[in-house]
């Protein structure tokens, strides 16, 4: 099991990034609520990990806290969710968010998310509910909030940051002309924006 890694960032592909530790290039996949907290490329940064070993392929999910990997393990525990899913939940909404919208039985909130019908909706509150129920969040202080493009120092991960937001969309589950008519927006509003800035406020307009 694979519980922490301490690395260089040498890559960011939303939703996946690339940590170098000691010469070993590790691909971890991360909710964007987590991705965007991170530094920029080239800089040491420390994940707490979630090892998946499949038939098929061996994955890693990398989070900023012990309190997001938590969440993420209580989410691919509930019917119905994997780990797909589950990092599709935590890109559209912080932890801390999350955890508002079950507390309160916001049903609404959830099916805004990508994969997530009424009744994963209904059936997701009542199964986290109690989990939940003495949530302490270990997350720095920005998560307790609605994400903002003003938090986020501009990083250009390929020369085509609309081609790379689209495929990061579409990777978490957002259909395609969803995803389009989001970035597309976005593009518009900011048209020298980095594919980070674009995911950002294309999530940020859909939900």
């Amino acid at each position: 099991m694979i519980g922490r890694l301490r690395g260089t960032l040498i890559s960011k592909q939303p939703p996946e990034i690339v940590l170098d530790v000691n010469g070993v290039g590790y691909e971890v996949q991360m909710p964007m609520s987590c991705l965007f907290n991170l530094p920029d490329v080239g800089a040491e940064v420390t994940l707490i990990t979630h090892f998946v070993v499949r038939e098929d392929a061996q994955l890693l999910y990398g989070f900023n806290t012990h309190a997001e990997r938590h969440l993420f393990r209580q989410l691919i525990k509930a019917q119905g969710v994997g780990p797909k899913l589950a990092l599709t939940i935590m890109s559209g909404m912080t932890a801390h968010q999350f955890v508002q919208a079950v507390s309160r039985d916001d049903v609404a909130a959830l099916v805004k998310l990508p994969g997530v019908g009424k009744k994963t909706a209904e059936r997701l509150v009542v199964e986290m509910r109690d989990k939940l129920q003495n949530w302490t969040s270990d997350t720095p202080a920005t998560d307790a909030m609605p994400i903002d493009m003003n938090d986020l120092e501009p990083t250009v991960s390929a020369a085509r940051p609309r081609d790379d937001a689209l495929d990061a969309l579409l990777a978490l589950g957002y259909k395609p002309a969803q995803a389009e008519k989001a970035i597309a927006n976005a593009s518009k509003q900011a048209p020298e924006a980095s594919s980070e800035e674009l995911i950002r406020a294309a999530l940020r307009s859909m939900h």
